[in-house]
């Protein structure tokens, strides 16, 4: 019981921490890497409520699906510097 609690607490923490992270980074790709943080560590919620179905879901189509594309996105609207637009 008393490890329960204290794993629980540590990935609320986790949570937390790279919710505010998400919010609060000012680069997009750390941002995004924060965000799968965050996701993973909810998976871990509903592991730990034992629900290991909802778990695989959000680990298949929120941090699989919804972090591809945002790297996808940012790979692909990234702008060059060194590149010059004349």
């Amino acid at each position: 019981m008393v490890y329960e609690t204290i794993a629980f607490a540590l990935f609320a923490l986790i949570t937390v921490g790279c919710s505010l992270g998400v919010v609060l980074v000012r680069d997009i790709w750390h941002s995004a890497l924060l965000l799968g943080g965050a996701l993973l560590s909810v998976a871990v919620h509903y592991v730990m409520l034992q629900a290991e179905f909802v778990a695989a879901m959000q680990v298949l189509v929120y941090v699989g699906g919804v972090l591809i594309l945002i790297t996808f996105a940012v790979m692909l609207t990234r702008i060059n510097p060194e590149v010059s637009s004349t």
